[in-house]
């Protein structure tokens, strides 16, 4: 289970919890982080913090320290939607552009092949989208346990 820790931002007292979670990367802690494209490209472009609601039965005050769980299985699937589907399109596609340029007998198969490639990842891209949606509306983290209050001046993502 990858844990992580959240803070309470309100407890409505209607089931249900709004904690803020501190977005990290693998850029944070490379000794390379000021030179890399990767972690300016990083830094533009992902969220600091994210806000979301979790089902609970139990109050919280605001400030609260929560630590947060979510399967691996989530993870990997999604990496496997993000990365996998389109490659298998693409290479889907490009085999049946290939096959259908074989059949057709045309002199230039490379521009069917290389068109029928790029629609079959593009097609594996929105499938791929649209069930990573799914699954993220199915697969909330939980509440694995209380840890207090913040001490300040020291931030929980340490």
């Amino acid at each position: 289970m990858m844990e992580e820790t959240a803070t309470v931002i309100r407890c409505p007292g209607d089931g249900w919890v709004t904690v803020e979670v501190k977005v990290k990367n693998a850029c944070n802690h490379c000794d390379n982080n000021d030179t890399c494209g990767t972690s300016a490209v990083s830094k533009a472009f992902s969220p600091k913090v994210q806000r979301f609601s979790l089902p609970s039965d139990t109050q919280y005050e605001p400030g609260e320290l929560l630590k947060l769980g979510l399967p691996e299985s989530v993870i990997l699937k999604a990496a496997a939607i993000v990365y996998l589907m389109p490659l298998a399109g693409l290479f889907i596609g490009a085999t049946l552009g290939h096959f259908l340029a074989g059949l057709a007998e045309l002199v230039s198969s490379d521009l069917l092949t290389i068109a029928l490639g790029l629609s079959g990842a593009a097609s594996a891209w929105w499938l791929g989208r649209r069930w990573a949606k799914t699954l993220e509306i199915n697969s909330q983290p939980v509440i694995l346990s209380r840890l207090g209050r913040a001490i300040d001046g020291i931030s929980p993502a340490n």
